[in-house]
Order: structure tokens, then C-alpha cells, then sequence
């Protein structure tokens, strides 16, 4: 049934359709059909279609619990029961013609039977119930009307279900469990783990816009405080939560008459990834042209992905990473463009330098912004050379680029957190406006991070919730018994792309990896998942409970390494993107256009070749693969604030 624009997913003969002989005289009790899932483009449709007449068809021995005068709505009712009994062959008497068939043939009574439903319009799924001697499903549509129950006299209930959690979560009533409430992946991770933490909750407003404002602060400044939070929120007094995704078939191994459903995916085997060596100005300089221009970019993003950046060649090549210069410009193009922002970084920063006291006593929200930025530039990366010192110029640089950057996006203003993104970018470009316009190319990469729906981090945590459960399943499954499967501990992780977990010169070779945008998108939840699957041990063997694994999360900070935890995220990439079958959504999140395992990724070389069972730096890589190791890069004196 392959047609152009529709693909067959998955197709079952044997599945029947049992209609009564009283109330329906004129056709078979018994019609078989065949029940498919099509793929049409970007919509996914559950069909079945009834089978030619046949000249013998079994016929039906009712129940008693159907009364002959029950109305025939009753079979579209959600509480209707088909429980039918024994069923037997008769052979069907067919019957005289009264006269002449007509020039065109009629259709077949069987074909007003024939249903085809969106899955996006699924909302739940009736099973019987346990001691029939076959299965049946009965679907329910979102408008709540229910599609005739399918019987399934040969088996295949439970590859039906199983085909259907590529696309969606299957997850059992807590009222009723016999009902299969339907989510999509994305739905169900988003919000069923935020309603259970009810971050946003009007009665705990205070300690939750505290703790989203300023997630690092809360957690290092009140950590008690927000660890008894999050217990607190997880426990629902008025109703049981609904089982994970991953517990669909909890407590019906043992039911008979219904198959078990398993969703589970075989994952190919994890290769070994090895860091290549940084790329050179020597290296740079060959990809370009006579003009300046940028030649062979797909092999120069591939290579600062795999190896990263020397030093030396940060400053010029973070200004095309971040879309300050363009890739396709010549040099002198490149700095009238340089020219011209530097006119338009001034006319901003002269808008909110100009504005007297007076003027900023009458507007609350710039007044708001000011104090914001003058608490955090004085406690963000402090540590650092660079910014040490209570009259640091460099700290000057920090709160004028912000205070100018509320200008360029005034609905966005200023939120926690920014300073630490814009931090290393001064300390490697060491101007001012050479800063700003790369954080504004940060920015546009991470600004819903910052938007007050949190709606960008909602989906992030959930989208980082799917890969571990795919990934991991025990991991998974650990979390979500101790409470925490909603991984909010990871919140800081992907609010500033790990800029508070990793030293200050390991986030530069990790940002620059990830703005290639290679492998895939949301490459930096893969990270996550290998900061999560290189202490898988450690938590799982712990018993640790809620608390303890917030904490033990939290004092991860500055003990990891990024080159393994690239190597790690990158072979987590790899053995999905091999794995046949990966679920659809999976596929999205990791933005493959096609099937999975049907390209290598395009950011592997020919030198990487798989290795099993490990992840991490060979003992003994090649000579053009091996890691520079850097002493810690001695900043020149911070610049003037004004040029």
C-alpha cells in the first residue's frame, strides 16, 4: 500500500470487527480487516480497512451481557464492553438476488466500517479485560468519540502498541487500568514532570521565581531550602501521579489474555571517540582566500567541533562562530560591517548613558535592569585574572555591554544568569564591541533560556528526559523512584551551557564545539547525558535519595573533564544515530532528516574509526590527533570602557 507521499509503518491482517447479527441483519457478525499506521508526510494515521466478502465467514455466539435491545450507539460508547463468547464456524447461506445488480457496483456494506484516525487526534486506548482468549483495543478520539473495538483473533495487539510508542507515550490511567492515556513524547515530559514539580505553582511563587531567576544562587546559596522545594512539590496528596513513560506495562506480565507491551529499542553498540588536536592559525589561514573570504567551511566547522580552537586564533574566528563576521564576506567586507556596528554599538550605549537620575527614578523597569547588572558584575568570575580587583576596567566593559545590550532588546532586558555568558566572551575578544555583538549572536542561540515562560527550558529538560530514557533505562528508572526524574538538578546546565559546572578555560573549548551547530542540534543535551552516564555508577550505588543527588550533582562543579565529557556526548550521538528504528521524536531532537543509521554523522572523520565498550582519549592517539595541553592563558591588562 505504498503510495507516493505514504509510507506503510506497520500493517496486521486478522484483526476483527464484530458487529451484531440483530441489529445489523444485512452483513457478517465477524468483518475481518487489516489494521495499518501510515506515515503521510508530517502526519501519522491509524486505518483500518475491512477485507473483501468471503464465502465463509464465522459468525458470532453472543454474551449474555448484550441485550437485544440495546441501541447500536451503545457499540460507540466508551463503557461499552464487548465481551463476546466462544465463536464458531458457520457457513453463511448467501442469498438470492431479487433482482438485476445495477450497471455500477454498489459498495461493499462492509466499507462504512473502514476508519481512519489521526494519531494526533488519539487520546486514549481501552484494552480488554484479562481472560479472553484474544485481545481487543478500542480507540478513542480527542472529540470522545469512540472507533469500533478490534479484535484481535491472531495476536498483534501488542505489536500494534509497540509500533505505536515510536510516535507516542502510552501511560496507564491512575483511575483506570485498563486505559491507556495518549501523549506525545514532547507533551507528556514537558508537562506531566513540570505539573508534578509545579514550578510554577501561584502559592510557591516566592522560592520557584527565585530559584528561576537566579537557579545558581538559590542552589548554592539555599540549598536546603530549595532541595525540601522540589521533595515537597513531588508529592501530590490529591491523586497518584501517572507511571512514567518507561512503566507503561507495570503489573500485567501476569494478566492473561492481553499482551504486554514493551518499548523498548536496541541500541547499537557505543563507539570510542577521540579528540583531535586544536585548530592552528596555520590551519585557519589555508581556508581562506586571497579576499579573506572563508573557503571549505563544512571541513573547518568539522575540525573546530573535533579539535577546537588554539588560543591565539579565538579572538578572530569567535567573531565568525557567532555571527559577528560573515563566512561569505571578504576581510575588508567584513570590517565595514565591523565599522558600521561599532556606529550602532555607541548610538545604544548612549541612550541609557544619557538618561539623568531624575529620568531613571521615573522608570521603574531601567532602574530594575541597572540594579540587576551592578550586583552580578560584581560577583561573576571574580576568580578570574581578568576581572579581579574591585576597579577592574574590565568589569566597566561587563556592565556597559549588558546596559547596552537592554537597549538592543528592551522586551528581553536583563535576567540573571546573562553575565556569565558574556564573561568569557570579553575575556577573549577584550572589546567592547567586538563583546557585544558576540553576545548578541549568543544570545540569539539562547535567549528563550531567559524568557519568563521558561517555556524554552520546559522542553529542553524534557527533550533531555527522552534521550536519557532511550540511552539509559535503569539510569532512568533511578531517578524517577528517587524522585528526581524530572531532572531538575540539570536546570543550570542547559540555562548557561554549563558555564558554572566546568573551569573558566575548559567553557571556552566547550562553547566554540558547540556553536559549530555539529553534530546535530542540542548537541549540549548529549553533554548532559554524558555528564549523567559518567556518574551513573556513583548515583546509582549511592542510595542516595532526592536531596543527596541534587547535592551530589551540584558539587560536580569544576571536577569534570571537558574533553572526555565531549568524547562522551559525541559517542552517545554516534550509537543513536546507527540504532535502527530510533523513535521518531528522538530523530527531531537530534535533527535527522531521514531514517536513522542511514548517513554517518557529518561531523566524524575518517581517523575516527568505532571502537567498543568505551568512551574518552586513547592512551596512545596519533600524532595529528593528539591535545595540546595549555598552561592557563596570561590576559593582557583589561582595555579602556571607551575606544
Amino acid at each position: 500500500m505504498e503510495s507516493e507521499g505514504c509510507r506503510v509503518a506497520f500493517a496486521k491482517d486478522g484483526v476483527f470487527l464484530h458487529t451484531s447479527a440483530k441489529r445489523h441483519p444485512e452483513q457478517d457478525s465477524l468483518i475481518p480487516g487489516v489494521i495499518r499506521i501510515l506515515e503521510k508526510g508530517s502526519e501519522v494515521q491509524l486505518q483500518w480497512t475491512p477485507l473483501e466478502e468471503a464465502g465463509d465467514t464465522p459468525q458470532i455466539v453472543f454474551s449474555k451481557k448484550e441485550s437485544p435491545g440495546a441501541a447500536e450507539e451503545d457499540l460507540f460508547d466508551p463503557g461499552y464492553e464487548p465481551d463476546w463468547a466462544v465463536i464458531s464456524a458457520v457457513r453463511t447461506q448467501p442469498r438470492p438476488p431479487e433482482q438485476p445488480p445495477d450497471p455500477a457496483p454498489l459498495p461493499s456494506p462492509r466499507a462504512q466500517w473502514a476508519f481512519t484516525l489521526s494519531l494526533s487526534e488519539l487520546q486514549s486506548i481501552r484494552r480488554s479485560r484479562p481472560g479472553l482468549g484474544w485481545s481487543y483495543l478500542i480507540f478513542i478520539s480527542r472529540d470522545g468519540r469512540s472507533l469500533p473495538a478490534l479484535h484481535f483473533h491472531r495476536g498483534g495487539s501488542k505489536a500494534l502498541l509497540r509500533a505505536l510508542c515510536k510516535y507516542l507515550i502510552l501511560a496507564i490511567s491512575p483511575k483506570d487500568s485498563r486505559l491507556y492515556l495518549v501523549y506525545s513524547h514532547d507533551s507528556y515530559a514537558l508537562s506531566h514532570a513540570f505539573d508534578e514539580l509545579q514550578l510554577f505553582d501561584e502559592n510557591s511563587s516566592n522560592l520557584v521565581s527565585r530559584f528561576l531567576q537566579d537557579p545558581y544562587a538559590a542552589t548554592f546559596g539555599s540549598f536546603s531550602k530549595v532541595t525540601n522545594f522540589f521533595r515537597g512539590a513531588l508529592h501530590h496528596e490529591a491523586e497518584a501521579p501517572l507511571r512514567p513513560p518507561g512503566d507503561a506495562t507495570s503489573g500485567l506480565e501476569d494478566e492473561p489474555g492481553f499482551e504486554v507491551i514493551t518499548c523498548q529499542v536496541q541500541l547499537a553498540p557505543r563507539p570510542t571517540v577521540h579528540r583531535e588536536a586544536p585548530v592552528t592559525e596555520q590551519e585557519w589561514g589555508q581556508h581562506l582566500d586571497p579576499q579573506g573570504r572563508i573557503t571549505r567551511l563544512d571541513e573547518l566547522k568539522r575540525r573546530i567541533f573535533a579539535g577546537g580552537l588554539s588560543p591565539a586564533l579565538r579572538k578572530e574566528a569567535w567573531r565568525f562562530l557567532l555571527g559577528y563576521y560573515s563566512w561569505d564576506s571578504s576581510s575588508e567586507e567584513n570590517r565595514a560591517r565591523a565599522r558600521h556596528r561599532t556606529d550602532e554599538y555607541f548610538r545604544m550605549k548612549l541612550q541609557w548613558k544619557s538618561v539623568s537620575e531624575e529620568q531613571e527614578r521615573r522608570n521603574s523597569l531601567l532602574r530594575g535592569y541597572r540594579s540587576l547588572i551592578e550586583r552580578d558584575v560584581s560577583r561573576t568570575d571574580r576568580s578570574t585574572k581578568f576581572y579581579q580587583g574591585s576597579e577592574s576596567p574590565a568589569l566597566v566593559l561587563l556592565h556597559d555591554v549588558l546596559m547596552t545590550y537592554c537597549m538592543y532588546h528592551f522586551d528581553l532586558g536583563y535576567v540573571q544568569g546573562m553575565s556569565d555568558l558574556l564573561s568569557p566572551i570579553l575575556y577573549v575578544t577584550q572589546n567592547e564591541v567586538d563583546a557585544f555583538w558576540c553576545f548578541v549572536g549568543f544570545m540569539e542561540l539562547v535567549h528563550q533560556n531567559f524568557e519568563e515562560s521558561q517555556e524554552s527550558m520546559k522542553r529542553q529538560l524534557g527533550q533531555l528526559g527522552l534521550l536519557l530514557r532511550l540511552l539509559d533505562p535503569p539510569l532512568g528508572e533511578f531517578l524517577e523512584a528517587k524522585e528526581s526524574g524530572s531532572l531538575c538538578f540539570c536546570f543550570r546546565w542547559l540555562l548557561i551551557w554549563f558555564k558554572r559546572e566546568f573551569a573558566f578555560m575548559d567553557v571556552l573549548q566547550l562553547w566554540e564545539v558547540l556553536w559549530t551547530g555539529l553534530p546535530c542540534p542540542n548537541f549540549h543535551l548529549l553533554v548532559a547525558c554524558g555528564i549523567l552516564d559518567s556518574e551513573r555508577e556513583a548515583l546509582m550505588n549511592s542510595g542516595f535519595g532526592f536531596n543527596e543527588i541534587l547535592k551530589y550533582i551540584n558539587e560536580l562543579t569544576m571536577k569534570m573533564s571537558t574533553e572526555q565529557m565531549l568524547c562522551r556526548a559525541e559517542a552517545l550521538y554516534r550509537q543513536l544515530v546507527a540504532t535502527p528504528e530510533l523513535p521518531r521524536n528522538v530523530q527531531e531532537v537530534l535533527g535527522l532528516g531521514g531514517a536513522a543509521g542511514t548517513s554517518p554523522p557529518q561531523s566524524l572523520s575518517p581517523s575516527q574509526a568505532p571502537e567498543l565498550e568505551q568512551t574518552g582519549r586513547s592512551s596512545t592517539p596519533p600524532t595529528d590527533s593528539s591535545i595540546e595541553i595549555l598552561p592557563p592563558e596570561e590576559p593582557p591588562t583589561a582595555p579602556s570602557p571607551e575606544p
